[in-house]
């Protein structure tokens, strides 16, 4: 990832923080000849109550150690959730350094028996957004819940996730920052290293959003998708971590045409689900 690199992954977090953050949003004039963006390191610095010269250490990487006085500045300044806050809090911590592994993600047997038995879309994702398992219904929902498949990847780079995705944009910054805020200070994980990699290769709008380094959970919500069959469904999504993995659900309100839309793709994904049970049988 862009900052196992060089190390300094404060200073890449303070950058982009800086980066976004307007002089309107903290009270500060815009002028006419601005040269960057958001705020200049200057700005953040008398906003923080620090010195210019100390927030430039920060940034470059020469003092990586601030006070958790500064720290709360700095969250202030750049209007830091408490999440986003934490995530800052990690990047000071010390980390020691480890061998960069591939990690092996498991399916509960109990969790294989839950997706066969409900009747709504599910499947169970890594923490880099690779499908490990899915029932019919999901893959009835969309093809690219299927096990192999990477839902980031299928946003990014996939046109028919695109055109499935009613608000397209706003689930790429969202899934982005879930993705961060997933692996954490973590930069040793092959597989997200490769994930990073390929996707900053491959898309224009992930290297954008990426370098944001915006930092939020992918917790429970609702969202609007389109199907080829059934049309438009809004349906509200849950993930709920389970050991290692999350699976997650999609369910419409009880009663509502949605409902109705997922039983006709219960209907549809019936002889998928027949074929599989004569499979695991034979």
């Amino acid at each position: 990832m862009e900052d196992s690199a060089d190390e300094n992954r404060l200073g890449w977090y303070l950058a982009a923080r800086r980066a976004v953050v307007t002089p309107e949003q903290v009270g500060l004039p815009p002028g006419p000849r601005r040269r960057v963006a958001g705020l200049r390191r200057e700005e953040v610095a008398l906003l923080a109550g620090i010195s210019a010269d100390y927030y430039l250490r920060l940034e470059r990487g020469r003092d990586r150690n601030p006070s958790d006085q500064v720290i709360d500045a700095l969250a202030r300044v750049f209007d830091l959730d408490d999440v986003e806050r934490e995530y800052l809090a990690d990047l000071v911590a010390p980390r020691p350094r480890r061998r960069r592994t591939r990690r092996t993600d498991r399916v509960p047997d109990r969790l294989h028996h839950l997706l066969a038995a409900v009747d709504v879309p599910a499947f169970v994702e890594s923490r880099t957004l690779d499908i490990l398992a899915a029932n019919a219904l999901a893959t009835a929902l969309s093809p690219r819940m299927a096990p192999g498949h990477n839902r980031l990847r299928s946003l990014l780079l996939d046109p028919e996730e695109r055109a499935f995705q009613q608000d397209w944009e706003r689930a790429v910054v969202d899934m982005v920052a879930a993705f961060r805020h997933t692996l954490g200070t973590d930069v040793d994980d092959v597989r997200a290293i490769e994930l990073v990699g390929e996707l900053s290769l491959a898309s224009a709008r992930f290297r954008e959003v990426w370098a944001r380094q915006d930092v939020r959970p992918l917790a429970g919500n609702t969202t609007v998708v389109r199907h080829p069959e059934v049309g438009t469904l809004r349906l509200h999504r849950d993930k709920l971590p389970t050991d290692d993995v999350v699976l997650v659900l999609y369910y419409a309100d009880e009663g509502s045409a949605d409902a109705e839309k997922l039983r006709l793709l219960g209907a549809l994904a019936q002889p998928i689900r027949d074929q599989s049970d004569r499979s695991a049988s034979t």
